[in-house]
Order: C-alpha cells, then sequence, then structure tokens
C-alpha cells in the first residue's frame, strides 16, 4: 500500500520550466495540466507512467507532446512541463533544459553545437532527442560490454551458468532494441511527413494568430511557413517564390535536426544488431559442437552395440557347451575347450571388424 501511494505521489510530480530557464516543482493532478496547457485528455494520457504507450512524438496546435522512454514532456512555445522531476534519469535532463532554453545575449557566447536561431520549442525538442538517444546509446555500451566477453567464455566453455548468463544478456538486448527500434521509428516517421513536421512550429502558429496580416520585426524562423496552405503564405502571393524559398528552408532546418538524432539512434540500433549477429554466430557454432558431440555419442552407441551383438553370438557358443544335457562325444575331448574358446573369439571379432568397416565405407559413422 505504501509502495502504491508512492507511485501514485510520483505520477503527479511535474516541473515547469520558463524560457529564461527558472523552474518550479508542481504537485498537480492531469485535471490541473490541462487547465494549464491546452490539451486533450488523450493526449495526457500517453504521458501516464502507469500506461504503456509506444515513444510519441506528437504536434498539436499549441503544444508538443513528448513520450520518449522515461522522458515525458509537454512542450509549449513558451513554457516545457516535465514529468517526474526527481528521477535519476530526468535530473540531468532538467540541468540541461535550465542550461539551453535561455537564449544568449550578445555579450555571450552560445555553447557548442546550440542553435540559438530556433525557437524556444525546438531548442527544448532537441535537449530531449540529445538526452534520448545518449541514454540509449550508454545502455547498448553496457550491454556491448558485458555480452562480448559472456560469448567469448561461452564459445570456450559450454556450461549451464555461461549459458544462463548468455540467455539473460539476449533477453536485455532484446528489450533495448525494441526501446531503440521504437525510437528510430517515429523519428522515420515524423521525418517523412512534412505536415507532422509543420505542426511542431507552436512559435509560429502562436505569432499568426497575434499578427496574422504582418509578419515585420519577427525573426528569421517567424518569416517563413511550415507549409503552402498557411495563412502568412496565403496572405503574401506576391511574394509567393521567396516565401516558397523560406518555407523549405525553414522545414529543412527542423529535417535537419531530427535527421541528426535520427542518424544517432540508428548507429545505436546498428550496434545492437551487430551484437545480435554475433550472438546468433555464438548460437551456430554452439549447435554444431553440440551437434559434433551428438554424432560422436551416436557412434559410441553404435560400437557398443556391435560389440554387445559379438559378444552375444559367442555368449552363444558358450550356453549350448554348458547346457546340463549328457552327451558322449564331450569325453576324452577336454582339449577342445580352448579351440573353440578361440575360435568363437576370431568369430566374433571378425564380425565386429566387418561390420564396422561396412559402415565407414557407406558413411554411417566417422573414418
Amino acid at each position: 500500500m505504501e509502495l502504491q501511494l508512492k507511485k501514485t505521489a510520483v505520477s503527479r510530480s511535474w516541473i515547469l520550466l520558463e524560457q529564461d530557464g527558472s523552474g518550479a516543482i508542481l504537485d498537480v493532478d492531469k485535471y490541473a495540466i490541462m487547465r494549464m496547457v491546452d490539451i486533450h485528455a488523450r493526449d495526457l494520457r500517453i504521458l501516464d507512467p502507469l500506461l504503456s504507450y509506444p515513444s510519441t512524438i506528437l504536434g498539436r496546435e499549441k503544444v508538443i507532446v513528448l513520450n520518449l522512454e522515461h522522458i515525458k514532456a509537454i512542450i509549449t512555445a513558451e513554457k516545457v512541463f516535465l514529468r517526474d522531476p526527481m528521477d535519476d534519469d530526468v535530473v540531468p535532463i532538467v540541468e540541461e533544459l535550465r542550461r539551453r532554453l535561455p537564449k544568449s545575449t550578445g555579450d555571450e557566447e552560445p555553447c557548442e553545437g546550440e542553435d540559438n536561431e530556433f525557437p524556444f520549442e525546438f531548442r527544448a525538442l532537441e535537449v530531449a532527442l540529445e538526452a534520448i538517444c545518449s541514454f540509449l546509446d550508454a545502455r547498448t555500451i553496457e550491454l556491448e560490454t558485458a555480452a562480448y566477453p559472456a560469448l567469448d567464455e561461452l564459445t570456450s566453455q559450454i556450461s549451464s551458468r555461461n549459458l544462463d548468463r548468455v540467455r539473460k544478456l539476449k533477453s536485455a538486448m532484446t528489450r533495448l532494441t525494441n526501446r531503440v527500434q521504437k525510437i528510430r521509428d517515429e523519428l522515420e516517421n515524423l521525418l517523412d511527413d512534412d505536415d507532422d513536421m509543420a505542426d511542431l512550429y507552436l512559435s509560429k502558429k502562436l505569432a499568426n494568430l497575434s499578427s496574422p496580416a504582418s509578419s515585420f520585426g519577427a525573426p528569421n524562423w517567424l518569416l517563413s511557413s511550415p507549409n503552402p496552405d498557411s495563412k502568412i503564405h496565403r496572405s503574401s502571393k506576391a511574394s509567393s517564390t521567396a516565401t516558397s524559398l523560406q518555407v523549405e528552408n525553414d522545414v529543412e532546418e527542423l529535417e535537419m535536426l531530427l535527421e541528426a538524432y535520427f542518424t544517432q539512434i540508428d548507429g545505436t540500433l546498428n550496434k545492437l544488431n551487430t551484437l545480435r549477429e554475433y550472438i546468433d554466430d555464438t548460437e551456430d557454432y554452439i549447435n554444431i559442437q553440440l551437434d559434433s558431440h551428438r554424432n560422436q555419442l551416436i557412434q559410441l552407441e553404435l560400437f557398443l552395440s556391435l560389440g554387445t551383438v559379438s559378444l552375444s553370438i559367442f555368449s552363444l557358443v558358450g550356453a549350448i557347451f554348458g547346457m546340463n544335457i549328457p552327451y558322449t562325444w564331450k569325453d576324452g575331448h577336454g582339449y577342445m575347450f580352448k579351440w573353440v574358446v578361440m575360435l568363437g573369439g576370431m568369430v566374433c571379432a571378425s564380425l565386429f571388424l566387418s561390420i564396422v568397416t561396412y559402415a565407414r565405407r557407406k558413411g554411417l559413422v566417422g573414418s
């Protein structure tokens, strides 16, 4: 009961990060979040940690719903709501958001790899994508570090302990591969649809609502439209060629951002596929070894069966002479015992060798 209450308390915990990087911890339920952010209940349900939903990046009218493993966030044009900020895996993301969300002033040098021309929601999205890609890549490296020595040890010595160890590692690899594959598929689907990428331009939607007839004085990323049917595009027919060029460049910027992390997550997936191939090769090698041992046991069983057949013939001769039936021809012929034994043994040995030679000639046993 205490554990259930703890989970419920954690599921209500959020952190609100503003544009200047300042934040506040919120202990609110989903209804309060729905009042603070214009979001549907079905979209908020995606972020419920007690429900299992695949990795998702959804662009809505005023928010971006982000569900990437442990990163469950709601991004608006001005704020970021992040669930479970006290979680060990989420704390570094909160610190990174505090550092990178504020735009640098003219006297400050931008951080390496940081593009301050991006709108607020893109900077938040970039932090989330970078965090999840780095997290999954670190888990992959840990798995590789443990898996390759275990596979080499299993190859050198097949034992129950090594087999169980590799089995657990393979299960962990399968689960991790599925997680990485979901992230990759979501990014790929997003890259394949320009309309979905256009839905992520929250700042532009907000600017269109506030001043739909004019875009003077707006930043470069606000001057372009993410799709040809937007209000700005329809209201600027005189400069359609220039606007179209800006549309392409704007969507291309977001596409390049997503492609960078798509390439990174695809590289992680390739590492896992390489590890899977190594595991499959190891399994094939072990199966070959086991088949070889099984064939050796079959050959041994065949030789034992042949020896048993040969000895049974020799036993038959001994049984005939050992029967308690009176007959006269054995009287005075005691010297025949050794000849019967020797001849019987030679016949049985010849029969055994003949059968083995025939089996080898037919390829039934190894040479």
